[in-house]
């Protein structure tokens, strides 16, 4: 699909020259350095009303952000992932309150955490099992070791699991390690980030009977024309992959990271289903438009339209937001007025959450600063790609919302 403007922007309800306002901020991250490149996507009722790319998708080799860029996706994998799972939830596959042992037999002697160093925790038996619905939720009780906030985080990073798994690792074993090590607390008790939507992975695999890229390709991807998504890439399509960058350490210009960049070049031996993708706006807007169509686009229906609705519910218990029943992902985000459906944050009060937006809006984002938000009473969605390493670094997300919604003006 090639990427182009399908309206004009008073015919979708915004003002042109606010909508310019997006390219004039963002731009500036560009200038003095704190982003290397990025491209934003936004639609209205299925037409994209506007699109801008600016920056470097390699500042050393000079290239450009294009329309078609390879971007590591990261964490805007995990709702391609819970869609393919409720996908098989609609064809009897398994009932969400499943035990996960069902189908990662590991599963069946979980731990809680209940004291200790990460090296020698004490733990507890778990009162309850992980279900498939604490997986979609984040609320299993699993971790990252990313987080640096919880000797269990700790244990995770011993195992070798910081931000990708360790080399040599397929999934299945991976989850057998997860499995093994404490959870934080009780499944279905809190809600914490986590590998969760990797595991789901797994359950896909033993569900269906395929390798998780290969059901992916097959039931979402193909269909979809998402023909530039994958779990790598590799010939023509790399000269196109963007570098990845981090913040220089004390300020200053990004700094690349091909540690953890140049693992999209190859096939992964963990096929992540929380964080593993490359995609493109194009792509990934296929997809949005997916959402926001109720499950259904151009005659492919993945979902059905009370299944997506199901899912885009606030499945917290007693109704509650990601700040009080969550813990924090970073010391810098908060989530006021924001619950979690399955496999999507789900905005509940835009006025406790302080940024312009709609109650409604099913969003998420990336580990390298990529996100996406689809506001179906709005019938708009809105996409940023770019590669910075962590997605705390700037606020990115927030600053997008008040410059879409200020645009609008029907």
């Amino acid at each position: 699909m090639e990427l182009a403007v399908e309206v004009e922007a008073g015919e979708a309800g915004f003002d042109a020259g606010r909508l310019a306002r997006i390219d004039r901020h963002f731009a500036g991250y560009v200038e003095d350095g704190r982003l290397p490149g990025w491209l934003v996507l936004v639609a209205r009722r299925g037409r994209i009303v506007h699109l801008a790319t600016c920056g470097q998708r390699d500042l050393e080799a000079g290239l450009p952000v294009e329309a078609d860029t390879r971007i590591r996706i990261y964490s805007m994998t995990k709702p391609i992932t819970s869609v393919a799972a409720m996908m098989l939830y609609e064809e009897g596959a398994f009932a969400l309150k499943d035990p996960v042992s069902r189908y990662i037999p590991s599963f069946a002697d979980v731990a809680v955490y209940h004291g200790g160093p990460a090296s020698d925790p004490v733990t507890i038996p778990a009162t309850q099992p992980v279900r498939l619905w604490h997986l979609l939720t984040h609320t299993a009780g699993l971790t990252y070791g990313f987080h640096y906030a919880h000797p269990v985080d700790a244990a995770y990073r011993a195992a070798g699991f910081e931000w990708v798994a360790p080399e040599g690792r397929g999934l299945a074993e991976c989850c057998d390690l997860w499995a093994g090590l404490p959870l934080l607390f009780e499944p279905g008790s809190e809600w914490n980030y986590s590998v969760a939507t990797d595991v789901l992975g797994r359950v896909i695999e033993v569900v269906s009977g395929q390798p998780l890229d290969r059901f992916l390709s097959d039931r979402i991807f193909g269909p979809l024309g998402m023909h530039a998504t994958g779990f790598w890439v590799e010939g023509p399509a790399a000269g196109k992959l963007a570098a990845l960058y981090s913040p220089a350490p004390g300020g200053g210009p990004a700094v690349r990271n091909d540690q953890l960049g140049e693992r999209a070049l190859r096939r992964p031996t963990c096929l992540a289903g929380g964080g593993g993708l490359v995609s493109t706006g194009a792509d990934y807007h296929r997809f949005t438009q997916a959402l926001v169509g109720g499950g259904e686009l151009d005659g492919v229906r993945l979902l059905g339209t009370r299944t997506l609705r199901y899912m885009t519910r606030n499945h917290l218990p007693g109704g509650a937001d990601l700040e009080t029943f969550g813990r924090r992902l970073f010391a810098e985000t908060t989530f006021d007025g924001v619950g979690f459906g399955l496999g999507f944050a789900v905005l509940l009060d835009p006025v406790a959450n302080k940024v312009l937006s709609t109650p409604g809006e099913l969003a998420w984002g990336g580990a390298a600063s990529t996100f996406f938000w689809v506001d179906r009473a709005e019938q708009l969605t809105a996409i940023f790609l770019t590669q910075l390493l962590p997605s705390s670094t700037y606020p990115l997300r927030s600053e997008l919302r008040q410059l879409v919604y200020q645009a609008l003006v029907d």
